[in-house]
């Protein structure tokens, strides 16, 4: 069929109107009815800076993809951290644990070895104040978070009060009636004929004044003796080498390992100092080793 001129110009009109809009019609479907018109951009895509078409009213846009929605009651499983020592618990690492918290104020008796009450209630207020569970037992975050805040603890902080676990007895200290006494360990054994009957702490002579290392007998005992040196108490002193004796002394009960002696063997324990003194006697042995 033939379009009569006037309507070709319409058309073509039309035309010209829908591409200055930035719009395509879109072809008939199969039911013979038009698309929606399709937003076209200009070139350089969005935020370019090229000028932007306005859609023609009525136009669908297609919204942006939504996130996965969470599943209702489903959270991110977190695997709690691994407990290393807790509540009945005894060893050298809970020794170390009640040192370091010493350390940092949380514990305010002596190291022993057992993950007793006073510690777990340590531990809990150390968790609580750093944000940590207030579980009481040590897991791995709470130690590793204890060992940043705290220096390794020496001897004298693992065993302050009872002295250490007795040193291996020396050879020489095996026959006969002996005081065998261990710088390694810092403890005097009371040994008949290779037997411990009795063990305690003590400490020695300072830098300057060394106590002396070797073999020995006990010369003379003094129950209420006074040093004329230095003019200090020496109870219960059984004197083996020069002036040098093993004594009970006030100032090791009082400070423990943070001073030292003149040279003497000092015990910190009264009771046990006076029950060695009831049982020593004159030519008994004395060992000094390392």
């Amino acid at each position: 069929m033939r379009i009569p001129g006037s309507c070709a110009a319409l058309l073509a009109s039309a035309a010209a109107l829908a591409a200055l809009c930035g719009c395509t019609v879109q072809p008939a479907g199969a039911d013979g009815k038009h698309g929606l018109p399709v937003r076209v951009e200009p070139q350089g895509g969005p935020g370019s800076g090229a000028a932007r078409s306005s859609p023609v009213p009525g136009a669908a846009r297609t919204a942006p993809a939504a996130p996965p929605a969470a599943t209702p009651g489903v959270t991110a499983s977190v695997p709690a951290p691994r407990v290393l020592w807790s509540r009945g618990d005894r060893g050298p690492a809970v020794r170390e644990l009640q040192a370091r918290l010493r350390q940092v104020a949380w514990l305010a008796v002596g190291p022993t070895g057992s993950y007793d009450g006073p510690t777990e209630q340590a531990v809990k207020g150390f968790q609580g104040k750093r944000g940590l569970p207030r579980t009481g037992a040590t897991d791995a975050v709470t130690w590793q978070r204890l060992v940043a805040m705290t220096r390794p603890p020496g001897s004298g902080e693992l065993y302050p009060r009872a002295g250490q676990p007795a040193a291996a007895a020396d050879p020489r200290c095996l026959t006969g009636r002996v005081l065998c006494i261990s710088k390694t360990s810092r403890t005097l054994r009371w040994m008949v004929d290779g037997r411990t009957l009795s063990t305690m702490a003590v400490r020695f002579g300072a830098q300057y004044t060394p106590t002396r290392e070797g073999v020995f007998t006990v010369y003379w005992k003094s129950r209420h003796h006074v040093s004329t040196l230095y003019h200090s108490p020496m109870p219960y002193a059984m004197f083996f080498s020069g002036g040098q004796a093993v004594h009970y002394s006030y100032d090791f009960a009082a400070r423990g390992y943070a001073g030292g002696s003149h040279g003497c063997v000092n015990v910190r324990d009264e009771t046990a100092i006076a029950r060695l003194f009831a049982q020593v006697r004159i030519g008994d042995k004395v060992v000094v080793s390392w």
